[in-house]
């Protein structure tokens, strides 16, 4: 994978001087592409089920968070079109929920030691160090596009027809990636110097997940603290939207999905600005 990185950011290179800004940008996006290619290809290399393993381990997160909430503890909903007080109905709702976070969560982990753990392509390389931190997060939105497909098809066999808002996902697509990838750009940064982030956002995620209301309806949210978690907790935003779009055909949180891609994009411009920041002594210290 690295000569495959090197060769192609040495074309980048002697191409750059003679290229307008637009063929740069290009130049990027084809190196961007073939790093996420690369990097689906390698995570799963030699494995009989290769790029299946991202769906079965959503798959077994669905079926043990619908047995200890469905079953054991007993926790039940009803959705429009959907069997009543079933688990199925549960277990999709969850599944709706669980997508976004799974991608933005592994996207985050992995994207935030992007840069120490390529030491080569920064200190050897004239590379463009900007691509690393999203080169994960692009390949965790890809792996948890196989979830979405099987969620539709769940959701098409239960209930006999497709909502026509499954058009309208890329609109909550857009803060998802721009939340996950100003946050990686923040904490991929910042492990160069301290590497004690990665620990540290593992520990924050865990208090985030439980913040968030994907295992547990929202409903059961004190009224005083709901508007709170919604308004300020891009993900609770993102994960409703999900199944407002794929499992009721419609949208009851147009205004949370506007403040969440607002957020989002603050989050990016800043991450981004700490990471531009910070690049330039990170051959230094690697």
């Amino acid at each position: 994978m690295l000569r495959t990185v090197k060769g192609v950011a040495q074309k980048a290179r002697s191409a750059r001087g003679r290229m307008p800004a637009s063929s740069q940008r290009w130049t990027k996006l084809h190196l961007l592409t073939t790093l996420v290619r690369r990097d689906l290809e390698a995570q799963y290399k030699g494995s009989i089920l290769g790029n299946l393993w991202p769906l079965l381990n959503q798959l077994s997160q669905l079926v043990i968070y619908t047995y200890v909430f469905s079953i054991v503890l007993k926790v039940k909903l009803q959705l429009a079109g959907f069997p009543e007080n079933s688990d199925i109905t549960f277990g999709v709702w969850l599944f709706a929920g669980l997508l976004p976070w799974s991608a933005f969560t592994s996207g985050l982990i992995k994207s935030g030691v992007s840069v120490v753990g390529q030491p080569n392509l920064v200190k050897k390389v004239v590379f463009p160090l900007g691509l690393l931190p999203l080169v994960p997060i692009l390949t965790a939105f890809i792996e948890s596009s196989l979830g979405l497909a099987a969620l539709i098809l769940i959701v098409a066999v239960s209930t006999q027809k497709l909502n026509a808002t499954l058009f309208l996902l890329p609109l909550v697509w857009a803060p998802q990636l721009l939340l996950t990838a100003g946050l990686g750009y923040l904490t991929a940064g910042l492990t160069v110097f301290l590497r004690d982030i990665p620990q540290t956002l593992g520990v924050i995620l865990n208090f985030w997940f439980y913040l968030t209301p994907i295992v547990y309806p929202a409903s059961i949210i004190p009224e005083e603290w709901r508007a709170w978690i919604f308004w300020l907790n891009p993900m609770a935003a993102i994960s409703e939207i999900y199944r407002d779009l794929i499992l009721l055909g419609e949208v009851k949180h147009w205004g949370e999905w506007g403040v969440a891609t607002l957020i989002s994009a603050a989050i990016f411009c800043a991450g981004f600005a700490v990471y531009r920041r910070l690049r330039p002594a990170f051959a230094d210290v690697l």
